[in-house]
This record gives C-alpha cells, structure tokens and sequence, in this order.
C-alpha cells in the first residue's frame, strides 16, 4: 500500500496572507515574516545595496563638485596675482625705474650716455 503525503495547512495563516497589512503588523514586524516577504527578500537586499551606492555617488559627486568650486576660486587669485606680479616687474625693469633705484640705495652706479656698441666677428 501506498502511504500519500497528506499537508494539512492552516486556514487562519492562510486567509491572514491573503488580507492587507495593518499597520500593527507593519510596527511589530510579522509583516516581513510572510512568505512573500521572505521569497523577494534577495530583490530587498539588492535595492538596499543599489540605494547605498546612489547615496554614497550622491556623496561623492557634491565633493568633487566642492572642490572643483574651490580649486577654481584658488586658479582666479592666482590668475590675479600673477598679473599684478608682471605689471610690477615690468615697472620696475623700465630705464627710468633701474635708475631711480640705483640712486635711492646709493650703488654708485652711472647710467651710461654712450650707446652700446655692436661687435661683429668674421667667420
């Protein structure tokens, strides 16, 4: 004789997976103990970890957008700098300017009256 495998299943569990959640249930947490639930959860864990890499790119991109910000408001002073620096050196390497100072510090320099002279070589 052949024994059947006889399952008896509860009708209370089984009109209770059927009915909507209550937020009681949802508070308490029997509502991630049924089997729908259960078989997605694979699916929940990989949303949770696609969330988790958005929200760490999220972090990531206002940082660099940050420091790109800075890094540009640095390369403006520096632009500024660097024009203000050539204006004072081209100031100060002009004839009238080399001659004044020579005179301020007393180096005991002449400007010279004679035009340079130019040497040409033979070859």
């Amino acid at each position: 004789m052949k024994q059947e495998n006889v399952e008896f299943v509860d009708q209370k569990v089984e009109s209770k997976e059927l009915k909507g959640t209550s937020f009681r249930e949802f508070l308490d947490g029997t509502v991630l103990t049924r089997k729908n639930v259960v078989k997605q959860l694979p699916f929940i864990i990989f949303l949770s970890f696609i969330g988790i890499i958005y929200i760490g790119n999220r972090f990531h991109a206002e940082k660099v957008v940050r420091d790109i910000t800075r890094i540009q408001t640095e390369v403006k002073n520096l632009r500024a700098e660097e024009i203000t620096t050539a204006s004072e050196l081209m100031k100060l390497s002009k004839q009238s300017e080399v001659v004044r100072l020579v005179k301020e510090n007393n180096l005991g320099l002449v400007e010279s009256t004679e035009p340079p002279a130019k040497i040409k070589s033979r070859n």
